[in-house]
Formats: C-alpha cells, structure tokens, sequence
C-alpha cells in the first residue's frame, strides 16, 4: 500500500526518539558550561566554500552554516558556543541528504583539535554507542582502500583506482572526491563504527588552519558513523587576511564553474581582524545521527516532513 505524501514520514515513536535525543544534546553542553544561542537563518552575505550552495532567497540566503555569525560571537567574548538549528543547501537530497537539516554546531576558544575530537566522540558515544573511535590519517585512508597516495599519484593512477570511470575533467582534488565516494566510503560502510579521519590536504581547509607539512595539510578532521559523514571540524583560521582570501577563491571556483559570485560577509570578516580568540570548532548532522542511533536506513525516516512531502 502507498504511504501518503500528506502523512510524517517519521512515525510517532521515532519523533518522541528524536526529541529525546535533542534534550540529551543540550543537556550534553548545559553540564560543560557551553552556551547555547540562535543566530540569524537568513542574511544578506556569505562565506561562500567550492562545494556548498546557499539557497538563494529575495532577501538574502538562507545559510548553509551558523559559523560566520558564531565567530561573530566569538570575536566578542562570549566563551564556547553551541547553536542547534535548521540550515540550507541547495540541491542536496537523496538517502543521506535534505535541503533542510538540523546542524549541530560549537566552538571551544583556547583548545586543541585533539581536544575537541575527544568531546565529539564524548557526545556521539552519548547518543549512538559504538566501540572506541579509531584514526587515521587521510594519506592513510587512501592507502589503506584505494591502494593510491592522494597527495603523490599521479591523476591516471588515481582516475584507475576508481571502481567506475569518473567524470572526464576532473582536478586531483575532484579525483580524489570521486575515490572518496566510490571506494572508500563503501568500504567504512562494510567495516562500520567511528573512524576519525585527519590531516586533509590543504585545498580542503576551507576555515582551517595549514600544517606547512610537508606535505601542507589542513588542521582539520571529519568523523564517519559507520561509513557516513557525520562531522567536520578544524583548528579555526583566525587570520582574516588569509581567509579573505580563501572566500576570493571559492568564488573564482564559482566563476570557473558557470556560477554567480556570491556576497561575502564583510562583518565576519571584520570580526576575525578585530580578533578572533584561537579555538576549534565543530559542525554535526543530527539527523545523520539521529538515523545512526534509531536504526534507520534513509534521513528522511527520522524527518517529520522530508523534501518530497513539503
């Protein structure tokens, strides 16, 4: 029998889950003094990054991150910060995807990436218990996977590599993505648990501070749920010269691509000149976690209203 388009997706039982699991996530920073606030979901400029896709509204965009307005906070002196909330990407949906999802995000002012990776294990064991966290470099991951150095093969290698041809044209970086998807990620899948992934090569820093190697790596780590993406942190950039220029670059990636520019956020960067305190900060999905803890196949079986019912 057809389910409905008008009736939830998630049934009563997984919503009252889902709840609880929300509770926990504030009771988690409540007990460690982190301030919880709520930032602006719509604003007239961006940090725009390569990858990602505000969505575009008359008045603004509906942000696809609370950083900018969180670092804002931050420059300001309000100690560690943690916002739970609705953010937007455009064209994202699929098993693991809606254009509307719930983000966890916080920084901790003065501490370590190592530091900060404890706490995220801390909270994801707290909600999805799993045995201990393991590591792994990214060199090592593709290794250890793909059989192929992400930062020394050269692009035929790692065009051979791939399960299936990708895409003609693609960059070492778009390479190495399509490696990502195609081989690796399958096989975190088959492995399952938590596996911390660090040292991503220093195109991928993004806000993230550079380890001048060599090889120059970003100060940056993802955490995988069973095989899925669950999290991404860094060490943060707080060089507002550098990261002007990072924000350029993105959006001469745009450009490159057939894409508008898009604004950039001259009170963020203002924000990081006036002083943004050394600190790491994090971003979660929590509906990708709240699936992982449930049992759930699909994000759209923990969403009251996925994409395709709005």
């Amino acid at each position: 029998m057809t389910d409905p388009l008008h009736r939830p997706a998630a049934d009563r039982d997984t919503l009252v889950a889902r709840a609880r699991i929300l509770d926990a996530v504030r009771a988690f920073f409540r007990q460690r003094g982190v301030l919880e606030v709520e930032t602006p979901q719509l604003a007239r400029a961006v940090a725009p990054e390569p990858h990602i896709d505000p969505l575009p509204c008359r008045d603004g965009f509906l942000l696809s991150s609370p950083e900018p307005f969180l670092k804002r906070l931050l420059a300001a002196g309000s100690g560690p910060v943690f916002q739970l909330g609705k953010v937007f990407r455009a064209g994202e949906v699929g098993r693991l995807h809606n254009p509307e999802f719930t983000l966890l995000e916080w920084y901790r002012p003065g501490w370590s990436l190592a530091a900060l990776m404890d706490e995220v294990a801390e909270l994801v064991q707290a909600i999805a218990p799993r045995p201990p966290a393991a590591m792994m470099t990214y060199r090592e991951l593709f290794r250890r996977h793909a059989g192929v150095d992400p930062f020394d093969a050269p692009l035929d290698r790692l065009a051979a590599a791939a399960p299936s041809p990708p895409p003609i044209g693609l960059d070492r970086d778009g390479l190495l993505d399509w490696l990502l998807v195609e081989r690796i990620e399958p096989a975190l899948m088959a492995a399952g648990g938590l596996l911390f992934v660090t040292a991503y090569p220093a195109s991928r820093a993004a806000m993230a501070c550079i380890d001048p190697g060599p090889p120059p790596v970003a100060q940056r780590f993802e955490l995988y749920l069973d095989g899925v993406e669950l999290a991404n942190g860094y060490q943060e950039l707080t060089d507002a010269a550098e990261q002007r220029r990072r924000l350029e670059q993105a959006n001469a990636h745009r450009r490159a691509q057939g894409l508008a520019p898009l604004p950039i956020d001259g009170f963020f960067l203002e924000a990081l000149a006036a002083g943004l305190p050394p600190c790491a900060g994090v971003a979660l999905g929590v509906d990708r976690l709240v699936m992982a803890a449930l049992g759930k196949g699909r994000l759209a079986e923990v969403l009251a209203f996925p994409w395709e019912r709005t």
